[in-house]
């Protein structure tokens, strides 16, 4: 009896790791989003302690959530930034800065992007 409870806890221990390692694994990204991510005011700086997420614009920012959580943290920044910032018109996306100017504009080519760019940045 007690032999299966120490394989029971084993498993359990495993199966809690496994789901502790997808829900921290960011969303998988389409090609466009390399070039989406030049224009992004945030990046993530590897520091001793762990990861960091700062600001290209606004020097005071920065954010320090625990290993788990900083993928996602970033994940809803940048969603953030996109709503504001990205518009599709027809088969381009327009990239605007902070006065709504269009600073650069990303030909759509495939469905694959137009899916990542809807779902990803909710556009």
């Amino acid at each position: 009896m007690k032999k299966y409870l120490v394989i029971a806890l084993g498993l359990a221990f495993a199966m809690l790791a496994v789901d502790a390692l997808i829900q921290a694994k960011p969303a998988s990204k389409a090609p466009i989003y390399d070039a989406v991510k030049e224009f992004s005011p945030y990046f993530i700086e590897k520091r001793f302690g762990g990861l960091r997420i700062m600001s290209k614009t606004n020097s005071e920012f920065k954010e320090q959530p625990n290993n788990m959580d900083v993928f996602h943290r970033f994940e809803s920044l940048e969603k953030a930034w996109g709503k504001k910032h990205l518009k599709i018109d027809e088969q381009t996306l327009l990239i605007q800065d902070k006065s709504g100017k269009v600073i650069k504009k990303l030909p759509l080519k495939g469905s694959e992007n137009t899916l990542f760019i809807h779902s990803y940045y909710g556009i």
